[in-house]
């Protein structure tokens, strides 16, 4: 794994740089405040080809991988308009579909999804199973007049439904040799009969809206299945992983735009006839921040550079550990950001105490940092699980 970036990074980090720039902060709270979504900044970064970014040529694409989007999704992050919907639509369901969808699949989805003309959510998370995906009820039955498939079950957190053509749904079927369930995974139009949505009321303020869906005997045409039946946690952990690494990106892009505007605010605020920045109080802790972000992108790159090799189990490892440092780093970074600008972090002005909100969604989504310990301490150094 190269631990300095190559010159194509570089310029792509920069070019990203250059667009989130054009737009920043205000454009996102205005999106936000208006309940619109960012439509001018994904129409444009779908037109720069950075959407795609990490799909197949082929199919439209940028022919890279997690390591490139995940470098739009930071940079877009660092100017203070990151979008949440790369995380999802391209990140997980693209490279799902890109590595197990069937040929119309990738044909009718992969094109769209690299231009942006279509976007597609995620559903996995239950009311009821929480972290234990081992306790989905969202099941999936054969119709074996027509050979359709009957879904039914319910999810909650999924973003952007209202906005997405289709949602990625995580299901079970049932396996025939030993009768028990197994994941599958099946794309589902927004307008399906039977596919039901309702807007979680959020303290949270984003341009995405979390829904809850009800699936109830919806029908789907065999098709919908993505990949082969018997994949099952194959499939899925091939979503799972690059929706830490992009989870990594968001926090660390958030952290790194709060770091900045605390520095900035460091080197021009006196007091005592000094820059308060010239204080080791207020600049040691700062300091810190950025180490700690630093470090955190190092093992994403890891984790992204293993992914895109191809190399699921050890990606699955450094995603997690990638998830869980840069999700640390951001609160702790926003927290000293706020803290730095005393009574100024809490005003409209300065636009960091809605991040403070925003900050703790590192720690508890996609996964918690409880469950990545439970991860690291069971499958990496082996010991005895609790449950």
């Amino acid at each position: 794994m190269p631990v300095i970036e190559s010159e194509e990074h570089k310029a792509l980090r920069a070019a990203v740089a250059a667009l989130g720039a054009k737009y920043g902060r205000d454009y996102l709270t205005n999106a936000v405040s208006s309940g619109r979504h960012p439509a001018e900044l994904w129409a444009e970064a779908a037109e720069l080809g950075y959407l795609g970014v990490n799909l197949p040529e082929e199919y439209g694409g940028g022919g890279g991988g997690v390591s490139e989007l995940s470098i739009v999704l930071e940079e877009l992050g660092a100017a203070g308009c990151p979008l949440l919907m790369l995380v999802v639509s391209p990140a997980i369901c693209g490279t799902v579909i890109a590595r197990f969808g069937t040929g119309e699949q990738k044909r009718e989805w992969l094109p769209a999804l690299a231009d942006g003309t279509r976007t597609m959510a995620f559903g996995i998370t239950e009311p009821d199973a929480g972290s234990n995906s081992h306790r989905i009820t969202t099941t999936a039955r054969r119709d074996p007049a027509s050979g359709d498939w009957l879904l039914t079950g319910r999810k909650v957190f999924v973003s952007g439904v209202d906005t997405a053509d289709a949602t990625l749904v995580v299901g079970r079927t049932e396996d025939a040799r030993t009768g028990n369930l197994k994941p599958c995974l099946f794309i589902v139009p927004r307008d399906t009969d039977g596919f039901q949505r309702r807007a979680i009321d959020m303290e949270l303020q984003a341009s995405e809206r979390q829904f809850e869906l009800v699936l109830d005997d919806v029908r789907l045409p065999a098709g919908a299945l993505v990949g082969e039946e018997d994949a099952g946690l194959l499939q899925l952990f091939a979503g799972l992983n690059p929706e830490r690494i992009m989870g990594a990106a968001f926090a660390i892009g958030m952290g790194r735009y709060a770091l900045a505007r605390a520095v900035e605010y460091a080197r021009e605020r006196t007091v005592w006839k000094v820059p308060i920045g010239a204080h080791q109080a207020i600049a040691h802790p700062l300091a810190q921040a950025h180490i700690e972000l630093e470090l955190a992108r190092l093992m994403m790159q890891k984790a992204a550079h293993l992914c895109d090799a191809g190399d699921d189990i050890g990606a699955g490892e450094a995603a997690n550990m990638a998830k869980y440092a840069a999700g640390e780093a951001c609160v702790k970074a926003v927290d000293q950001a706020v803290h730095t600008l005393g009574g100024n972090g809490l005003t409209r002005e300065y636009g960091l105490a809605s991040l403070i909100t925003a900050a703790r969604v590192s720690r508890i989504a996609p996964v918690s940092r409880e469950m990545i310990l439970n991860y690291v301490s069971h499958q990496t150094l082996g010991l005895p699980k609790s449950y």
